[in-house]
């Protein structure tokens, strides 16, 4: 078997775990440890201005760990606090059921930074010249004073160049000593903009849409800046600072001033043309699409090292993104996509802190549901914080007949604010967005929520903190409903309440290692599952086609395509064409992923629905404050097995089933529910797109119970092409059987909520 440099370290090393820069050169990293003031630089970066963290934030190194092996919290905090090692028990909100597996000594405040903000750094400078000209393609997303585009100087010494933005949407050229401002309001947001700015050794002109904004002297030959070359970003203080919110596309340095017939023909090539000749000191084309490098061209090799991420594959000056919907578009046949680099001022992926803690799991630990749980005082309150990981079987000790799937890329999805303000209340209700947010700002952003430019989000990092899948953080209120960690956590109690031994996987172990299907009876898919990549779907796929048997305790499930880099370490998700978008329809272009080159958005529109492997399709939602807006299941096909083997259910056609009786909660028809196609179909309202077709139920199938959503209390229903749709009936989730004729049996519950209700109805 083999094993990652990463997954050696976490597992043959003690004390603290150092982060593994890989080959990166190391003469661009500051070795300074991260903490808690000023501009600290942190392990694996440039020099990058610093944020601090009020409180305490944690993440372990890994989703899961194999039982046997070690996993490390790495932790910030400016309190001290004390660290326990927890399985969750069997009282879903009451920490006092957990099992300790371990307590730490008290532990000391330890605050550690975090460096968010993306941009390309270039090691290797341009020295002085007789002549310079910078060009470079901007699609501004928010305007920022002092914003960089092209950047190599000192503010502190006025040496150096620079182009930048400023917030009332002008153009700054700074040479050496000499600075100078285009108009305001010529750039606006959301429209690209060709930025050249020459100095021909007398004089320093600016062109912004090969429109001169103004000439004048500079006669002062200026001094190489003893800082870094920059795009989307420049340096202050000695520390990369002043981030784009914005996109760049063909960035090009000459050693020479552009003539005015040079800057319209380049403005004209849209950025489809790359720079060449020996005047050209750097041209980045940015056709990579992928990585951390971009490359340039010229014969000085400038390559660039991209922090923080940033986003690829979304076109550049020239490209039309409003694709069609039902067609067979690909970015890698369209001459006028060009190429583009997303950078966005909160960028961050990976926190790159040192480990405090590790802990060795036991090789006979069981399998579940861990928290890494910290007590500590805050502002004179006790407070609780949890990481959460699951903890495997190890394979040397056999396995159980079933695994279940804990819906991990749903709990990340929704982790909005990483770094939320720390509460003292056990039980928190936080939103789509995620939780309330620390008095500075740090990044918060998710797959519902934009960053703070503007810009959609596509990505998220792994190495990050996710309090958002804490134990007991609700989405409902009143209702007491929650449809991350939590909701995964009914079905495990009632599992081992009735004596059923199960092995747990996350979402990402799944990805990495499908056929691990093949050694259970029966796979269970809980929860919230609703991000799906595709070697998952594939590998469900041939289990089912192997004679496998599938129970689908959720909802929404198999809904948004994702994809990971191939360390595992960032998810990339790109929503468009149904609520919870990031994208506009207008740019539905960049929907393709980076990691792969194919098309995101909901797996139906990406040749893998739901339906053909698990029967069922997404309907909706309802109302998940309102308690009114919950149902029950109304019982069919009574005289099924299903309701008479191994035990009798007793229960009558008409009968409801699946709550804690009359106006009671929970119930098991809410949240988000899915339904068969033919009643999609049943309830579609307007004709189909064109290009576009609704299929039809797989044979095989019956339906055992039908779900009860009260439309008149709240909601949002949609047809199968995601248009709003107002249901006649009280259609909720529709409980099917299907023995399916390409192999495999399923029993869909069709409703998040189908868990939650185990507990309350036996």
């Amino acid at each position: 078997m083999k094993h990652s440099r990463r997954d050696f370290l976490k597992t043959t090393t003690t004390g603290v775990a150092g982060l593994s820069l890989g080959d990166l050169p190391p003469h661009l990293f500051a070795a300074a440890a991260p903490t808690i003031s000023g501009s600290a630089p942190s392990p694996g970066l440039p020099a990058h201005r610093a944020l601090s963290l009020e409180g305490l934030h944690a993440y372990a190194d890994a989703e899961s760990v194999l039982a046997g092996r070690t996993i490390s919290f790495h932790v910030s905090s400016t309190v001290p606090y004390r660290l326990s090692i927890c399985r969750l028990g069997l009282k879903v909100d009451d920490p006092a059921g957990d099992v300790v597996l371990h307590r730490f000594p008290e532990a000391p405040p330890r605050p550690q930074s975090i460096h968010p903000g993306s941009y390309v750094h270039v090691a290797k400078s341009v020295p002085p010249t007789d002549a310079l000209t910078l060009e470079v393609w901007v699609r501004p997303w928010k305007l920022s004073d002092g914003a960089g585009l092209i950047t190599q100087r000192s503010p502190a010494s006025s040496h150096g160049f620079g182009v930048h933005l400023t917030t009332k949407g002008a153009v700054t050229f700074v040479l050496g000593p000499s600075s100078r401002v285009s108009a305001d309001g010529r750039l606006g947001t959301g429209r690209w903009h060709h930025i050249v700015a020459t100095w021909d050794g007398t004089r320093m002109a600016l062109w912004i849409d090969a429109r001169r904004e103004g000439e004048w002297p500079a006669p002062d030959l200026p001094r190489t800046a003893e800082a870094p070359l920059c795009l989307g970003a420049c340096a202050h203080a000695g520390f990369a600072d002043n981030f784009l919110d914005g996109d760049l596309a063909m960035p090009v340095i000459y050693d020479r001033a552009l003539t005015e017939a040079e800057i319209r023909a380049r403005f004209a090539a849209q950025g489809l043309q790359p720079a060449r000749g020996r005047h050209v000191l750097a041209c980045w084309p940015l056709t990579e699409e992928r990585g951390d490098r971009i490359h340039d061209i010229s014969r000085h090799r400038r390559h660039g090292l991209i922090v923080n991420h940033a986003t690829w594959m979304i076109g550049g000056p020239s490209f039309n993104a409003e694709v069609p919907r039902f067609a067979n578009y690909d970015p890698a046949r369209d001459a006028g996509r060009g190429h583009g680099l997303r950078l966005c001022a909160d960028d961050l992926y990976d926190c790159r802190w040192q480990a405090v803690h590790k802990f060795g799991v036991p090789a006979n630990a069981r399998p579940g549901l861990h928290v890494a749980r910290f007590e500590f005082t805050l502002n004179g309150r006790p407070h609780l914080y949890h990481t959460t990981f699951l903890v495997r079987r190890s394979p040397r000790r056999g396995r159980a007949p079933l695994l279940v799937l804990c819906a991990t890329n749903t709990w990340r999805a929704y982790s909005g604010t990483p770094f939320a303000a720390n509460k003292p209340e056990l039980k928190q209700v936080w939103g789509t967005g995620g939780g309330p947010e620390l008095p500075n700002k740090p990044p918060a952003f998710n797959f519902y929520r934009a960053h703070s430019g503007g810009q959609g989000t596509y990505q998220q990092g792994l190495r990050m903190p996710w309090p958002a899948a804490g134990p007991y953080i609700l989405y409902g209120g009143p209702t007491d409903y929650s449809h991350l960690m939590r909701a995964d956590r009914f079905l495990h109690v009632w599992l081992e309440q009735t004596g059923y031994d199960f092995d747990v996987a996350g979402d990402l172990d799944f990805h990495r290692d499908p056929d691990q299907l093949r050694h259970y009876l029966a796979f269970v898919i809980n929860g919230h599952s609703e991000y799906w990549s595709e070697p998952m779907y594939r590998g469900l796929e041939k289990y089912l086609r192997g004679g496998g048997n599938v129970i689908v305790l959720s909802g929404n499930s198999l809904f948004w395509r994702v994809t990971y880099n191939d360390a595992g370490t960032i998810l990339e998700c790109r929503k468009v064409d149904a609520p919870g978008d990031q994208l506009p329809r207008s740019r539905r272009g960049e929907c393709w992923h980076s990691h792969d080159g194919r098309r995101g958005g909901m797996m139906r529109e990406c040749g893998m629905p739901a339906w053909r492997l698990i029967g069922l399709e997404t309907l909706g939602w309802n109302n998940q404050g309102n308690p009114e807006n919950f149902g029950p299941f109304v019982a069919e096909l009574t005289d099924h097995f299903l309701f008479n083997r191994p035990e009798k259910t007793g229960l009558r056609s008409g009968e409801k089933f699946g709550w804690a009786g009359e106006g009671r909660m929970p119930m098991a028809n809410g949240h988000e529910f899915d339904i068969r196609l033919s009643t999609l179909a049943r309830l579609q309202e307007q004709p189909s797109p064109p290009g576009a077709v609704l299929p039809s139920d797989p044979p095989g199938m019956v339906r055992l119970a039908n779900g009860i959503i009260p439309w008149k209390k709240g909601g949002a229903a949609f047809d199968y092409f995601f248009r709003p749709i107002k249901p006649d009936t009280d259609q909720g989730g529709e409980m099917i059987y299907w023995e399916r004729p390409d192999g495999g049996r399923v029993f869909n519950a069709g409703s998040i909520g189908a868990g939650w209700a185990l507990l309350a109805d036996p």
